[in-house]
């Protein structure tokens, strides 16, 4: 995630040219001549976005001066491997047209090092979260031409016995097999797990709990402090949710349901003070902890569709950033998360000013449902440009279309099994 304060009166510009990236209002066009996102093969998802300070007026209800923000540019995506290998793609592919881009920022020259100035201004990210860990652009894109091939040549007609289905598995083998000695289909064997990137995994997965051991005891000690000053804040702190006024609605709304997925951009202010701050960096190292380790497969929490989401501290923790990229409705997403896991989302948001308010920082909150919607709209910010490598999409497809892959390649699959392989094509 890259953050970048803009000149003093460029915003309008930068606004237009990114707006002719798009085939239609806020999705990029893949192939578009300032930076062709199709190009870069291990990108899932890109977005960029405009950032204001509208928000900080809500620093006001707390009796806090509101400090003056920049307007800042944010270019955030969603890769396969190592991020600094990516962006250097992009630079080598896309230089000329990230340029023109960054021109609008502060610090951003002709003689730039488009490279370097994109690593300079990348952000760490608190949390995040990838639904299937491993499942690569490459993967899903090869799996669905698979789905499409066997689809297309399977008969429809009722399989009236095992043999006649175990038949019908090895003629779709030998036809797949025969399409890619043929060139017209690809499977890409995955590539092997990094081992830097196995020992990282480990290291952090003892890391976080033994650090939680050795502070166990401090927070014992001092657990009547603070439940005091949690529960203080959490009866006075006042809610902000207003109901959006009908045009910052619909320059949202406006932006969705143009693909199976969609994409949601949210920025707000933390609570002033040491306690939320360090409360909620706290808290995002669980849930980084959690994803990374935990929800690795396909669901987070009870929710299974998101694709990518993440948590990113900006303006020295004073405001967080949240993304996510998802299936459905917007309507859909936010009743996901009221019906299942609202207690995780009090858990962090409830630090955010204006929240519905809250009780032992998992009840109410989220749960007040038409408070918690119109919160939510409120700090949501339209996204100017936002690529998804494999349009038309759904997660349920990348699973299906993997279970067919699995399927295929495997030869000993018991009776059940194999019709229960056909019936996914």
């Amino acid at each position: 995630m890259l953050v970048a304060p803009l000149e003093a009166g460029r915003e309008a510009s930068l606004r237009a040219l990114l707006a002719t990236m798009n085939s239609t209002p806020g999705t990029a066009d893949p192939h578009n001549a300032v930076l062709p996102f199709a190009a870069i093969e291990r990108l899932h998802f890109a977005r960029l976005v405009v950032l204001d300070d509208a928000l900080q007026v809500d620093l006001h209800t707390l009796g806090v001066p509101r400090p003056r923000l920049p307007t800042v540019l944010s270019f955030m995506g969603d890769c396969d491997g190592p991020a600094h290998e990516v962006l250097a793609e992009l630079v080598q592919r896309a230089g000329e047209g990230l340029r023109l881009i960054f021109a609008h920022c502060e610090g951003f020259g002709a003689d730039t090092d488009v490279l370097a100035w994109m690593q300079a201004h990348d952000r760490p990210i608190a949390a995040s979260y990838v639904n299937w860990v491993g499942r690569t652009v490459r993967q899903i894109k090869e799996e669905s031409a698979l789905q499409r091939v066997l689809s297309a040549s399977v008969s429809r007609a009722p399989v009236n016995s095992v043999e006649q289905a175990r038949a019908l598995h090895s003629g779709l083998r030998d036809l797949v097999n025969g399409e890619v000695r043929a060139g017209r289909l690809n499977l890409t064997p995955p590539a092997p797990t990094p081992l830097a990137w196995q020992v990282a995994k480990i290291a952090h997965l003892l890391a976080v709990p033994l650090v939680g051991l050795l502070v166990l005891p401090l927070l014992i000690v001092l657990s009547p402090l603070l439940v005091y000053l949690l529960r203080s804040r959490e009866s006075t702190d006042p809610e902000i949710c207003p109901r959006p006024l009908a045009g910052a609605l619909n320059e949202l709304q406006v932006l969705e349901d143009i693909d199976v997925s969609n994409q949601y951009t949210a920025i707000g202010a933390v609570k002033p003070g040491l306690f939320r701050r360090w409360l909620v960096s706290a808290l995002l190292v669980l849930i980084d902890y959690a994803c990374r380790h935990v929800f690795t497969c396909g669901f987070l929490a009870r929710v299974q569709t998101i694709h990518f989401a993440r948590w990113v501290f900006i303006d020295d923790k004073t405001r967080v950033v949240f993304t996510s990229n998802y299936d459905g409705s917007h309507q859909g997403y936010m009743d996901d998360f009221i019906n299942k896991v609202a207690w995780g989302l009090n858990l962090v948001f409830s630090n955010g000013v204006g929240w519905p308010r809250t009780r032992w920082l998992i009840l109410g909150g989220a749960r007040i449902e038409q408070d918690f919607k119109r919160y939510q709209r409120r700090h949501q910010v339209p996204t100017q440009v936002w690529y998804k490598a494999y349009p038309g999409l759904s997660l349920h497809d990348l699973t299906r279309n993997q279970r067919i892959r699995e399927g295929l390649e495997n030869t000993q699959m018991s009776d059940a099994q194999t019709l229960a392989w056909l019936r996914l094509l």
